[in-house]
């Protein structure tokens, strides 16, 4: 039995507005996300200000903030809407 697993990675993020990104794949699908409701704990807190929110960048294949916060790719791919 082969299973139907695919690594995806996040090769570009843009933003958008608000706490909204957009996101291209490894897959070549890109994605909005709003990432406002994941923004809980005590390590993602600080990003409910915009002026940290927009300190992102790309690491090891997914975004990562200035603070090491960051968002499994295939999460951000199940909850992202069609670009």
């Amino acid at each position: 039995m082969k299973d139907n697993f695919e690594i995806l990675t996040v090769e570009d993020v843009e933003y958008v507005k608000d706490y909204i990104l957009r996101i291209l794949f490894s897959n070549g699908v890109t994605k909005q996300v709003d990432v406002l409701p994941l923004l809980n704990g005590a390590v993602f807190e600080p990003l409910k200000d915009k002026n940290n929110f927009i300190q992102f960048g790309l690491t090891g294949g997914t975004i990562e903030w200035y603070n090491g916060a960051d968002f499994a790719p295939e999460y951000l791919y199940k909850i992202g809407v069609p670009a």
